[in-house]
């Protein structure tokens, strides 16, 4: 049985290189998620609230994802490219309960 977590990566000062450098190997890890069902919602946190965040950078990311275990989400998120190229600086891992969705 699956069940929701949220992983909330916060980024290092300046990440803004080492995020582009490995975008896309990030973004195909959560479109296999978002193919196979299991993703909520999946974003990042600009640092700004206005303007273009591709000049003012990001402070981090949310991913709410199903996985059979808090450890198999630990480990998806230990192995994401963002967590490898050292874009985060912490990351956490905890379960989610969707109370409010909208369809």
């Amino acid at each position: 049985m699956l069940h929701w977590y949220a992983i909330i990566g916060e980024d290092i000062a300046d990440s803004l290189s080492r995020r582009l450098a490995v975008r896309a190997s990030h973004l195909e890890r959560v479109e296999q998620l978002q193919q196979q069902g299991r993703l909520l919602l999946a974003g990042p946190f600009p640092a700004v609230d206005q303007g273009d965040p591709l000049q003012s950078g990001f402070s981090g990311s949310l991913i709410v994802a199903a996985f059979d275990s808090l450890e198999a989400a630990q480990l998806w998120a230990d192995a994401d490219p963002y967590q490898v190229a050292g874009v985060y600086v912490k990351v956490v891992v905890k379960p989610f309960k969707p109370v409010f969705r909208t369809p």
